[in-house]
């Protein structure tokens, strides 16, 4: 059964198509018009072992939410066409990444109920020209919520002893460990004999 999902969504602010194949190899196509958010979303690909297309053109000459926020939602929203009724699937997945001097810690639940935490420390204010850093959060609140998922990204450590915290690291290291903890929680668990984890006998 194909695992696999395109999403157009289309607004007067953005125009977005996803293609997700959860049983892919990690391979992304990505271009929103914002590179390190594109660089971010390979990640997802990357470490999470998805096929994964995207295609944004948003506003950008206002700024960089509508194109990140619609993004997200469509990414969300082909997640949980993907997974259909979840048979057979692991559900949980966690990942605890380490890069250089940031750990991050994420744990997710493809539980049908979205409720999203994130803990991150201030950081500079962009990454690269129009990556603002105060839209990580809203990212994963917008993913969440179309995905209709639990998630919990927790940023465990951020800096060196007397340093400051380098916003890129602390970024990459919560895609690279949410995409590990979706990549467990969608794989197929050969001990459930397709049937959907849960004791409500629905997700």
């Amino acid at each position: 059964m194909s695992r696999s999902a395109r999403i157009e969504r289309v607004t007067k602010e953005t125009k977005v198509l996803v293609e997700l194949d959860l049983d892919g190899t990690g391979q992304g196509e990505i271009s929103t018009g914002v590179g390190f958010y594109d660089h971010m979303l390979n990640q997802i690909a990357r470490h999470g072992g998805f096929d994964l297309t995207v295609n944004t053109v948003g506003d950008l000459e206002i700024d960089a939410h509508h194109t990140m926020e619609d993004t997200a939602l469509a990414l969300g929203t082909a997640f949980a066409e993907a997974l259909g009724d979840k048979a057979g699937i692991r559900r949980y997945g966690s990942a605890v990444v380490p890069m250089d001097e940031v750990l991050v810690q994420a744990a997710v639940d493809l539980s049908g109920r979205p409720y999203v935490v994130h803990d991150e420390p201030a950081l500079a204010p962009y990454i690269g020209p129009v990556y603002p850093t105060s839209m990580t959060r809203h990212v994963w609140e917008s993913f969440g919520q179309a995905a209709r998922i639990t998630l919990h990204v927790t940023v465990l450590r951020a800096a060196r002893p007397g340093g400051h915290p380098d916003a890129h690291h602390v970024v990459e290291g919560q895609f690279k460990a949410v995409a590990r903890a979706l990549r467990e929680a969608t794989s197929i668990d050969p001990r459930a004999a397709g049937a959907v984890p849960s004791t409500k006998g629905t997700l």
